[in-house]
């Protein structure tokens, strides 16, 4: 039968869009997220992103049956920040059939080239700071909240559509509850140190503050994430949505601001409870006993996603980036919570994967970012051997 690639038009469509991987991933180790909540988030009037960036949605479909999606957008707020006009790809969904990834991804192209775009990179949903990448490694893991999963063979089919690669981002796991045993004794010194030499305190943000705090924790963001390959800025509206995002899954433990004695602060971390096992139990929706699992959510979780750890550029050397992780571990002791995945941490980042190595993690599941040059003569963003990346060395057993 004939591919067709056409625009998303209508909610009926837009039914097709969000409830095929619904249908895809049915019987994998894909966690259905909140329908509800997927529906809102391709809403263009709920979704911040939308305020600064603009998007267009694609289904395949072959005799009236949808076989695939795709996104195409780009990101006034990045290309401002970066000074370029790179688009991106994203909600990246298909059959194990090649003619429907290249009619996706030429359909992405295409609504790129129009805007004037001249790399696609990707896939994004609908920033770096959402879901990223294609599950290349670490197949036989569930995805935590905000992860994507994705069978062998989607990486197969858009490397066969010539997509190169432009980054790898890893997820490590962490046993979070023997911090005799897992932590350097160097990670004790610089804590102490943070503490009694630099006068640094932690504390917790609060559910009733959080838009506040989370203000503080935007400007440790845009400060020590700004030099991050890829790095996209949060703006006013993205910190009042995430505010609104994290109410509902807010657990007071998990996120911390650290101050300097004069009251500033000075790193933030933010540690999400994996609301996915939750997800699993209500298979996508509070109906019929969904609203069950999630009131109960609290007696299920022992796992954490460990999203967001930053500091001042000019804080860096003090310890308290030690200290944030020790708190992980102590905050382990207080909570059902036994393991975290730090995550999204760039391959290129040496030092944070030095330091999760240092903790006892591994690495186990690996994203891959690619992208597509829509211009001739343009380099690629992050070219292979003219970037230091970090090697993971092999779980132990």
């Amino acid at each position: 039968m004939a591919l067709e690639i056409t625009p998303v038009n209508g909610r009926a469509d837009l039914r097709a869009f969000v409830e095929l991987p619904y249908r895809l991933h049915a019987g994998t180790n894909w966690i259905p997220p909140f329908k509800l909540e997927r529906y809102a988030f391709m809403t263009r009037a709920l979704n911040p992103f939308f305020k600064h960036g603009d998007a267009a949605y694609f289904l395949a479909r072959r005799d009236g049956r949808v076989v695939g999606r795709i996104t195409a957008q780009y990101d006034r707020n990045f290309n401002d920040f970066h000074g370029n006009r790179w688009g991106f790809f994203g909600f990246l969904e298909f059959e194990d059939d090649q003619e429907v990834v290249d009619g996706l991804l030429a359909a992405a192209e295409s609504w790129l080239r129009t805007h004037g775009r001249d790399r696609m990179v990707g896939p994004y949903d609908f920033t770096i700071n959402d879901e990223c990448g294609i599950l290349i490694e670490g197949y036989e893991h569930e995805p935590m909240i905000r992860q994507p999963w994705h069978p062998p063979y989607y990486r197969e089919r858009v490397e066969a559509a010539g997509l190169i690669k432009a980054m790898d981002v890893f997820h490590w796991h962490l046993n979070m509850s023997d911090r005799e045993t897992k932590l350097l004794p160097i990670l004790e010194e610089l804590a102490v140190a943070s503490q009694q030499k630099h006068g640094i305190t932690i504390e917790k943000m609060s559910f009733w503050r959080l838009g506040r705090d989370l203000k503080e924790f935007n400007r440790i963001y845009n400060a020590a994430w700004s030099k991050n390959w890829c790095y996209s800025p949060y703006d006013s509206h993205d910190v009042a949505d995430m505010a609104i995002t994290y109410r509902l899954i807010f657990d007071r433990h998990w996120f911390m601001l650290a101050r300097n004695p004069e009251g500033e602060v000075v790193a933030a971390a933010i540690t999400i409870p994996d609301i996915n096992q939750v997800y699993k139990q209500m298979k996508g929706g509070l109906l019929p006993m969904g609203w069950w699992h999630y009131l109960r959510r609290k007696r299920t979780i022992d796992r954490a996603r460990v999203g967001f750890l930053g500091v001042l550029p000019e804080y860096q050397h003090t310890g308290v980036a030690a200290q944030l992780y020790i708190e992980h571990f102590d905050m382990c002791r207080q909570t059902p919570i036994r393991t975290g995945e730090p995550g999204w941490i760039l391959e290129t980042n040496t030092s944070m994967n030095r330091g999760l190595e240092a903790m006892g993690g591994h690495v186990n599941k690996r994203m891959r970012i690619y992208e597509r040059l829509l211009e001739e003569g343009a380099e690629p963003s992050a070219p292979g051997e003219k970037v230091r990346r970090y090697v993971p060395k092999p779980a132990a057993g």
